[in-house]
């Protein structure tokens, strides 16, 4: 590593190098006469300027390299003193680094350090033989040969010790590998200034035998042979090189045509060189086995015969392009013939490889067995658009045929179709009862039943749970479709026989002719389903057609949903009291609480038609407890204005959805507690139907109702389930008989004798009844023959709001004494009965 002293130390050799340098060539300019410049001198320094600088010979295991011109330096020094050895060493390493084109610094430091060295060896040769080596004296007529080598020889170690030096201070290198390598380079550098020292003294001492022109001739033959012998050594050496680079390259590309074959017989994927025609040239194993051909019956053939016919004029037409050079490579995906018929689905991958010159273009096809991948995304397609239980087009499906359809019928108005909703009737009962395997099972079996009842182009599609579609194509008019669903609820209707299990089923269907200007499959199905439906309101297991009415009916339903979110916030909602009589004396026992929707645009609608669009959307159970709210603090109040023995009770409906609130306990106690409102003196009324929906559960959600104190009724009593068997589980205090039977007492006797048979039960299990719908006088005596305690109705007050029910309240009591003292005889003789409000 080059330290920072190293590099100072560098720099000052080199300066020091420099200023002797200068100081030489100066000192031997002045000591040499022009009188000892002669030819042979002229001809010394002229080889040494242009033949020995460009003659080189490289030091072994040294970075440098010695001048032949150091050999004519000895001659020079030999024969014409250290004078002339200095400048001709001087002007030599001058032409020697213009020549090697190096720095202008370099070629300073060159030119001084080569004039320093010699003049070095020229003072080791003056301490030797004295001060004559410096004048301009011939040391081979002045001193002995064996002399002349010991002098050589001290300046052969002083000329390498310098050089050396030079070298190591340039290098700026310490430590001890430096010293190694210093040692190492100045041996080998005594050993080649010993050769060039020894050669110049040779040459001198030749020139005291045969003169100085025949040692110089001498000298160029020699220089001549050298360069000679060295370029032709460089050339062998370069054939050497090169046959030996050739030798190499003809290995590596043996390796690589053997690594190419092994690649190319072992490659996991078909590979094959195929010529511009489509013959195939050479194959692989793998392409073999993906064809189910040998390699020879493969080598037979032919690309285009082996390549499915759909496939073919693509993939020419991408080799087209690809020979004309258009296009580098094309990758497609294809299919191949097997040889056993089947097709092959593959990735192919082609590039094209130029032949040598005039052999033209061939092709490398490399290809991919990917026939599993395809199946795989068919697989996937199917069941994108496939039902996965039963087979059939799902939703999405269908909507694209559909879509079809109706672009048909927009461009010709001949091309009619219609969609029929079919929606499986009691089928939760089915899966519920029987488990789901046995409803899956009969889902599969009604789409076989379905697909036999269509004709070959109808679609049938699986699009819910138990609901299928049906798009009949090309159908006459809708007394088509109707025969068709008609043909589909007589298959339907036949027994399935499922797990060992007779099951029967029926279905609703709506029905929506194409007829219709319709623009997207949604408007189409949206009005089978709105058909459908009403099919289900009107008894099921039948079929209707879609009218613009139904389309109005299912809006107005919509916007009636929309409008009661946010009813109760925006107080729309207000209730009404229909007073509850005593039969006996009519006094008010009890009123019944009505609510009632004043809609800011279509006025007041009634319970009948909203109860069931909040009962579906579920916002019933923030409207029953607005209404039990209300209703509560109403009474509640009515009680501290007219106290009496025993108290007002209010009468509340609660609705199916409501009664099956986990919460429903928890809210009616807080509003009790709230309205402080004593619990006797409220009732509960549930729907006979909503109670055996479920009887364990209903029972225990009663039981808990009863246990808060509160009343309970069952209303429109013998309208629902049978439900006699199971009435005395039930925790009930009154039984309230349905308008329908007691509007028609007096018209027919049966539903008298159901009234009679409704007091008896109530009689016989301790409750209460109370008539509905009381609007004449003839069923108010028909009520009171048959003992029943109250009614309700329009004989004695419409509903009316909580002002008026006050003032039936107040009306009542004043003329309380007066109704109590009339008996039964004096009403039947009045021939009228007031109503308790006008």
């Amino acid at each position: 590593m080059v330290t920072a002293e190293g590099k100072f130390a560098s720099r000052a050799l080199r300066f020091t190098t420099v200023a002797l340098g200068a100081c030489a060539v100066a000192a031997a300019a002045v000591r040499v006469h022009a009188a000892r410049v002669d030819v042979p001198l002229l001809l010394v320094a002229l080889a040494a300027f242009v033949v020995g600088t460009r003659l080189r010979a490289r030091i072994p295991s040294t970075r440098g390299a010695i001048s032949h011109a150091d050999t004519l330096l000895v001659v020079a020094l030999l024969l014409y003193g250290g004078g002339c050895a200095v400048l001709l060493a001087g002007v030599a390493a001058l032409c020697a680094s213009l020549n090697s084109r190096r720095a202008r610094a370099d070629v300073v430091f060159d030119t001084a350090a080569a004039s320093a060295a010699t003049l070095v060896a020229v003072a080791a040769l003056r301490l030797a033989f004295g001060s004559s080596v410096i004048s301009e004296t011939n040391l081979t007529q002045a001193f002995a040969p064996h002399l002349l080598v010991a002098g050589l020889a001290v300046v052969t170690v002083v000329q390498s010790l310098f050089r050396v030096a030079v070298m190591r201070r340039d290098a700026g290198e310490e430590g001890r590998a430096a010293r190694k390598r210093l040692a190492n380079n100045f041996a080998w550098t005594l050993a080649a200034y010993a050769a060039v020292n020894a050669a110049g003294l040779a040459i001198a001492e030749l020139c005291g035998v045969v003169g100085f022109y025949g040692a110089f001739a001498f000298t160029l033959a020699c220089a001549f042979v050298h360069f000679a012998a060295g370029v032709y050594l460089k050339g062998v050496r370069d054939s050497v090189s090169r046959a030996r680079q050739i030798e190499h390259r003809v290995a590596v590309l043996e390796e690589s045509e053997e690594l190419f074959r092994s690649a190319f017989d072992y490659a996991a994927i078909g590979m094959a060189i195929v010529s511009s025609d489509g013959r195939w040239l050479q194959v692989n194993r793998s392409l073999c086995e993906i064809l189910g051909y040998s390699e020879a019956e493969l080598l037979a053939t032919t690309f285009q015969q082996t390549t499915h016919p759909d496939d073919l004029g693509t993939v020419l037409a991408n080799i087209k392009e690809l020979l004309r050079g258009r296009i580098p490579v094309f990758h497609v995906e294809k299919r191949f013939l097997h040889k056993q018929g089947h097709a092959v689905w593959v990735l192919c991958s082609v590039s094209r490889v130029k032949r040598r010159k005039g052999e033209g273009v061939h092709l490398i096809f490399q290809t991919q067995d990917i026939t599993d991948r395809k199946r795989a995304e068919e697989r996937l397609l199917h069941d994108a658009f496939h039902d996965a239980l039963t087979g059939l087009p799902n939703r999405s499906l269908f909507v694209d045929h559909l879509k079809l359809a109706i672009a048909r019928r927009q461009r010709d108005l001949e091309q009619n179709f219609a969609v029929l909703f079919l929606d499986l009737d009691r089928f939760k009962v089915i899966n519920d009862s029987l488990g789901h395997m046995i409803g899956d099972q009969l889902l599969v079996s009604i789409a076989r039943r379905l697909e036999v009842c269509l004709r070959p182009g109808d679609t049938v599609a699986r699009v819910g749970g138990d609901e299928f579609t049906i798009l009949l194509e090309a159908v006459r008019d809708e007394a088509e479709a109707i025969t068709v669903a008609e043909r589909i609820q007589k298959e339907l209707a036949l027994p399935f026989y499922l797990s060992g299990r007779e099951v029967f089923t029926a279905a609703s269907i709506g029905i929506a002719p194409g007829t219709t200007d319709y623009a997207l499959p949604e408007e189409v199905l949206r009005d089978a389903d709105t058909a459908m439906y009403r099919a289900k309101s009107l008894g099921k297991a039948r079929h209707e057609v879609f009218d613009k009415e139904m389309h109005a009916v299912a809006m107005n339903l919509l916007q009636m949903e929309t409008d009661l979110r946010g009813a109760c916030e925006r107080k729309e909602f207000f209730i009404q009291y229909q007073a509850i009589v005593s039969l006996d004396d009519f006094s008010v026992r009890g009123f019944e609480a009505l609510v009632r929707w004043q809609h800011p645009e279509r006025g007041v609608i009634s319970p009948l038609d909203f109860i069931p669009v909040a009962e579906e959307s579920g916002q019933v159970v923030a409207i029953g407890q607005w209404a039990l709210r209300e209703a509560c603090r109403d009474m509640r109040r009515w009680q501290q204005k007219f106290p009496s023995e025993p108290p007002l009770f209010i009468s509340v409906n609660l609705s199916g959805r409501q009664f099956t609130e986990p919460r429903l306990i928890e809210q009616v106690k807080e509003i009790l507690d709230e309205t402080q409102l004593a619990p006797q003196s409220l009732k509960l009324e549930i729907t006979e139907s909503v109670v055996m929906e479920n009887i364990d559960t209903a029972t225990e959600m009663l039981r808990q109702l009863r246990a808060l104190g509160v009343q309970l009724s069952i209303d429109d009593f013998g309208t629902g389930y049978s439900s006699l068997s199971y009435l005395h589980r039930f925790p009930i205090d009154t039984l309230k008989v349905d308008r329908s039977f007691v509007m028609r007492m007096a018209e027919n006797n049966e539903n008298m004798e159901i009234v009679r048979t409704i007091l008896m039960l109530a009689q016989n299990l301790g409750m209460d009844v109370v008539a509905e719908g009381v609007e004449t006088r003839e069923q108010l005596a028909l009520l009171r023959e048959l003992g029943c305690e109250s009614g309700q109705g329009f004989l004695f007050s419409k509903p009316v709001g909580a002002d008026g029910a006050e003032q039936v309240i107040a009306d009542t009591r004043a003329c309380g004494a007066a109704e109590a003292g009339a008996g039964e005889e004096e009403i039947e003789t009045t021939q009228e009965i007031k109503p308790l409000v006008a």
